[in-house]
């Protein structure tokens, strides 16, 4: 019988946090080379304009500059950078990384300044003499898709980039039969991924070798991109990510920047840096979410959930990069979420227009079905005269059934959902709520609770159902000196990966987390991986790292076996030591086999030297995490402010390998997940032109905004990886925007107030009242 884990489950302070917290980890803007020059990108402030003239020549003279950049030094000497996702029919235009005729957002490269040090090269931006021709701009998607709309580009019949349906079931018997059919539209606006650190790189090219240092959460599909679009074989690309600040999906891919970069590196002979600046960020990093849904639910006369149409239309922005297209189609998949819905269908568009592309961002997709179902399970309950907590557990997935199919082709792997949502409820004392609530309200004050029983995909990868290789590596050697390295194709930023795999070796091997040293990031170093999103690391990184460790522990234990005489199913690995079972005192250090290992003068007849194995983990499914999430609000009809007063959540993350850091992505999630209920929104005018450019405009969450979280879990485990992990990376993105509206809705019900498009800003409430009692006939 193995051992109980030590550390796997444990709340292991995080491995890495002293190098940050010491000023000792190093980022892309903290590198530096002899003869490096800056790069800088000029950008366009039309939305839609063609490009009439550019001049370059001022800009050349200025000091310190050495070369300027434009689509004519490019075009024939890069490729068009390749798709993660591709769907059928997907209209790709053509295009350069840098603007050639036409400008097609605000943002647009046009071209790339090169110089001695970053402030002569912004300077000379302003120095490049461009003419343009404005041309219609399009920015709201519904609009793009009319007949007539300004086209975002002039050689195709529309602004429709692609089309995508599913439908399951017998949808035209369940709405004939339904008692009540429920409606709903909602709009998940665009948000900013905004991470702490702005997307930076630096390229060296030397002996015929690119070398590039980039904030990015792919690298090797970033070195395949670059050998793709610059002609290099992959054995001359080598691509770091270093300390890497924050990614929230929008440093999947490859941007044109860093495309630019590494071109003109090789062009000049010289290193170059580019760091972009935080309004850069918020004008052409790519923009998440951008959807905009129609739902009809068909429910029968007790609440019991019959069918679900959903049709939408994304906002694709004016290019597509790597994952544009992935996160309305992840939308689709969740649109029942945790219930038993027999008949679906799911129509998706995506427009172009004028606007920055949109990408992934935290949860991508997810979110907006689990928002779609979320809020139509209340608009249900109140047309029905139900309480919102007894519709939800009516319609739940039973334990017994499992694993699930789901309507849009999902199979769920897992769950307890009522479990879920009885522990949330006894943390809210739900009948004292109500209690406190009816007592406000004869007090003119406005209390609501909001619920949200939400699922997602996790462990995002398996090859066989992606569009894209989803398999990560792992490899883990025992060093003669008896210390552990670890090799993982993920690349964290931020998560706690490296603590996590050390845990997981650590438990494997015997030893300590202290022992362990976890190597990513460098494909030099690590010969392949995917990377890190999709809530991957632990189900799927950590899944190839476990299995990597117990073909080392085995050849651990032969090795042991033939030094102590015995047999190898009788060696017991603990604390560093392999002893016989039943004598403890027969023993040898896991440092004494790994120098026999090393030595090879005294092995097992037919084994090689050496301790080390590697795995490739490729997930047989996803696994399919799930929560509740409660809110607890106050609407102050004076203003329209809204005071969060409590946040519940319980989440099943299956086997969690440490609580610390389960609690510290919760926490992020979740304030991502409030803020774009509450504040946060990309907003641009009709002309295009971007309205939240700075932080003084776009409203990003602060710490005095939020109550502290009250969270608990279960542990459902799945049987899709030998860890039981389910990933919790996107969870609080994915549950919580829903469970905040639908509690300022509870609390505007007596008002007549039942849907409101996020974010809930103050002015946008205070309207609804106003209407709303101007509507109301005076008793």
């Amino acid at each position: 019988m193995a051992p109980a884990p030590r550390f796997v489950g444990s709340a292991v302070k995080r491995l890495e946090d002293p190098r940050l917290i010491r000023g000792q980890a190093q980022y892309v803007d903290d590198l530096a080379f002899p003869g490096m020059l800056h790069a800088v990108v000029l950008r366009s402030p039309y939305a839609h304009a063609r490009l009439t003239s550019l001049d370059v020549s001022e800009a050349l003279a200025h000091p310190g500059v050495l070369a300027v950049l434009t689509a004519e030094d490019i075009a024939g000497k890069v490729r068009q950078k390749p798709l993660m996702l591709s769907p059928p029919g997907l209209k790709n235009p053509p295009r350069l990384p840098l603007a050639r005729d036409e400008v097609r957002f605000v943002g647009d490269p046009v071209a790339l300044i090169l110089a001695s040090e970053k402030y002569l090269a912004r300077d000379a931006a302003d120095l490049i003499r461009v003419e343009y021709d404005p041309l219609p701009v399009v920015t709201d998607p519904e609009a793009a898709l009319r007949p007539g709309a300004p086209k975002v580009y002039q050689d195709l019949p529309d602004n429709l980039a692609y089309e995508h349906s599913w439908k399951s079931g017998d949808l035209d018997a369940a709405f004939a039969t339904a008692d009540r059919i429920v409606k709903g539209r909602f709009v998940n606006q665009r948000l900013a991924p905004l991470p702490l650190e702005p997307r930076g790189c630096l390229a060296l090219f030397q002996g015929g070798a690119l070398t590039l240092w980039t904030s990015t959460q792919m690298p090797h599909r970033a070195k395949s991109m670059l050998a793709e679009t610059l002609d290099l074989p992959e054995h001359r690309i080598r691509v770091i990510a270093p300390e890497v600040g924050g990614g929230f999906g929008c440093k999947v891919g490859l941007y044109d920047e860093e495309l630019l970069t590494a071109f003109a590196a090789i062009s000049l002979g010289r290193p170059v840096k580019r760091i972009e600046a935080r309004s850069e960020s918020l004008a052409a990093t790519t923009h998440g979410r951008g959807q905009i849904h129609e739902a009809e639910l068909a429910v029968a006369r007790d609440g019991t959930f019959l069918a679900l149409r959903v049709s939408g239309v994304a906002d694709l922005g004016a290019y597509l990069e790597a994952f544009t297209a992935g996160p309305p189609l992840l939308c689709g998949r969740l649109i029942t979420g945790a219930y038993r819905i027999p008949a679906a269908s799911y129509t998706l568009r995506g427009a172009f227009t004028n606007k920055t592309p949109t990408a992934a961002y935290r949860g991508a997709g997810r979110p907006e079905g689990s928002f779609i179902i979320e809020r139509m399970a209340d608009l249900a309950s109140c047309e029905l005269g139900l309480d919102p907590v007894e519709i939800r557990k009516q319609n739940f997935i039973s334990p017994e059934d499992f694993p699930y199919k789901t309507p849009s082709g999902l199979t769920y792997d897992s769950g307890r959902y009522a479990l879920t949502f009885h522990k949330a409820l006894e943390i809210l004392d739900y009948p004292t709520f109500r209690a406190e609530q009816a007592r406000a309200r004869t007090e003119g004050r406005y209390l609501g609770v909001g619920f949200s029983a939400f699922v997602e995909t996790a462990s995002t990868g398996p090859s066989r159902m992606m569009a894209f290789p989803g398999h990560e590596y792992g490899a883990v050697r025992v060093e003669p000196s008896g210390r552990v390295t670890a090799l993982t194709g993920t690349s964290p930023h931020g998560q706690g990966s490296e603590t996590v795999f050390a845990q997981i070796v650590a438990d494997e091997l015997g030893v300590t987390p202290e022992d362990v040293t976890v190597l990513h990031g460098d494909t030099a170093v690590v010969p392949t991986g995917f990377g890190t999103g999709g809530s991957r690391g632990a189900s799927i990184g950590g899944a190839a790292i476990c299995m990597a460790s117990r073909r080392v522990k085995e050849k651990v234990r032969r090795i042991a076996a033939h030094l102590l005489e015995a047999a190898a199913e009788d060696i017991v690995l603990d604390d560093g030591r392999l002893h016989v079972k039943g004598l403890p005192d027969r023993a040898v250090t896991l440092k004494e086999v790994a120098q026999t290992a090393y030595r090879a003068s005294n092995l097992p007849p037919g084994m090689e030297p050496g301790l080390d194995a590697s795995h490739i983990f490729d997930p047989p499914d996803f696994t399919i995490p799930f929560g509740v999430y409660i809110a607890v609000v106050e609407v102050r009809p004076e203003s329209g402010e809204v005071e969060l007063r409590r946040f519940i959540g319980v989440d099943d993350v299956g086997t969690v390998i440490n609580p610390l850091l389960l609690k510290g992505q919760l926490h992020g999630g979740i304030a991502q997940g409030i803020a774009q209920a509450l504040w946060e929104e990309v907003v641009y005018d009709e002309a295009g032109q971007l309205l939240s450019g700075s932080l003084m405009e776009y409203a990003a969450p602060k710490a005095p905004d939020l109550p502290m979280f009250e969270l608990d879990h279960t542990v459902t485990p799945t049987p899709h990886n030998p860890l039981g992990a389910k990933g919790v990376g996107e969870a609080g993105c994915v549950g919580a925007p829903q469970a905040v509206v639908n509690a300022v809705l509870d609390a505007l019900a007596p008002l007549g107030i039942t849907s409101l498009d996020m974010p809930l800003r103050p002015e946008k409430i205070w309207r609804a009242i106003r209407e709303s009692r101007k509507s109301t006939p005076k008793g």
